[in-house]
């Protein structure tokens, strides 16, 4: 895992409240797997062809990603607005890197990460 988890509890108990408060990230909602619970989480999310390129800076075990692969589905509320979207997937860093655009910032190599969620956007 790039990020140790302790990092991740300690954003998603300090950080991610304040951030989702502020709105000036992108929030994903998501339902819980297990709970049912819905959840808001902000990262990062970059437009691609389709559909968004989500960096994985936990890795594809964290709680958020396992609950989208298995509900099939999440909304993104980006810039003010929500998109649906659906058919998410793990890509590698090459997919990742070729989808993005150049002028999206690439993870630093320290981090060691290979793995991104790749989600379409749902037909209207």
């Amino acid at each position: 895992m790039p990020m140790p988890s302790w990092w991740g509890h300690v954003n998603k108990r300090v950080f991610n409240p304040r951030a989702i408060a502020g709105g000036k990230w992108p929030v994903l909602t998501h339902v819980g797997r297990v709970s049912g619970r819905t959840y808001h989480t902000p990262l990062d999310a970059y437009p691609v062809d389709g559909g968004y390129v989500f960096v994985l800076v936990y890795g594809s075990r964290s709680d958020w990603v396992r609950n989208i692969l298995a509900a099939d589905r999440a909304r993104l509320r980006v810039d003010g607005k929500d998109v649906e979207l659906v058919a998410p997937r793990l890509i590698g860093e090459q997919e990742a890197f070729q989808a993005l655009s150049d002028e999206v910032p690439r993870p630093p190599r320290l981090l060691r990460i290979s793995e991104f969620l790749r989600m379409d956007l749902a037909a209207s």
